[in-house]
């Protein structure tokens, strides 16, 4: 029996920050270190500080998951942001960083694959080095906080959210869809990515190599939403940019939990939809 490939978004969707947490009991990021209900495991620690947690039912519920199925990070970070996170379990076999742009192979770059997406991009898109001077040039300093290259694949600002203006990003947007890229907003970070560098592909491949015949997905914001429809059944939170846009497809559960519950739902729903099958 061919085993199923699962591949989820992290950040906001399998794991949290503490401000993304969403609990309702008051004091929630002390309570992490307090072991308060529900318990929360930190799974990335960053200058010497937590930054990252899942429940410690999700936590089991992800351990018995990569038992049981082919278990894919796919995330936009960077390879070194990604190597930041100590999941629970076996390490996975396979991992999408950069969006796409990095398929890992226990834990190495494949060459042949992004050396393949550097192709792609080359051939559909504008210079990132265009991109980038036309962010810079129209980013208001009033509420542009950082502005970062990523992997020398995509553009990231950290920005005041509550001070940017609704227009200037549709202008962005728009303008960056006319040269073959796509932004998104999700929480304090607009992302400028281009449209040949996407999860689904990465994903694709390694179902190709596995032999998958089942591809399940989970993910929160708009660079999620190639994966949800390239899979076989997919599972948004009820946060996020998706959430926020209404965003449907069919074969797409629209989740009602928030915040780390909400990961814990989705794992939930990934090993009912798994089945029994081995990833062996």
């Amino acid at each position: 029996m061919s085993p199923a490939l699962v591949a989820s978004d992290l950040d906001r969707t399998l794991i949290y920050s503490a401000a993304a947490l969403a609990l309702s009991t008051p004091d929630a990021p002390a309570q992490a270190e307090a072991a308060c209900s529900p318990r929360l495991l930190c799974v990335e620690m960053y200058e010497g500080a937590p930054l990252s947690y899942l429940t410690e039912t999700a936590a089991e519920l992800l351990t018995g998951l990569a038992e049981r199925a082919v278990f894919v990070p796919a995330t936009t970070r960077t390879r070194a942001q990604y190597q930041r996170v100590e999941l629970p379990g076996a390490t996975p076999a396979y991992a999408v960083c950069a969006n796409g742009g990095h398929l890992l192979v226990d834990g190495v770059s494949d060459l042949d694959w992004h050396t393949g997406v550097l192709d792609r991009i080359a051939d559909a898109c504008a210079p990132l080095a265009e991109v980038r001077a036309h962010l810079e040039a129209t980013a208001d300093p009033a509420w542009l906080r950082r502005l970062r290259v990523a992997e020398d694949l995509f553009v990231y600002l950290v920005v005041e959210r509550d001070l940017l203006p609704e227009r200037w990003l549709a202008d962005v947007t728009a303008w960056a869809h006319s040269r073959g890229w796509t932004v998104s907003l999700q929480g304090r970070k607009i992302y400028a990515v281009p449209r040949p560098l996407t999860k689904s592909a990465a994903v694709r491949e390694v179902a190709r190599r596995t032999g998958a015949t089942l591809t399940l997905a989970a993910g929160d914001s708009l660079l999620d939403a190639d994966l949800l429809l390239a899979a076989d059944r997919g599972w948004r939170p009820g946060h996020g940019e998706l959430a926020d846009t209404g965003w449907t497809a069919p074969r797409v559960e629209a989740l009602a939990e928030r915040g780390v519950l909400a990961g814990e739902r989705i794992l939930r729903e990934f090993l009912a939809a798994a089945g029994p099958g081995s990833a062996a």
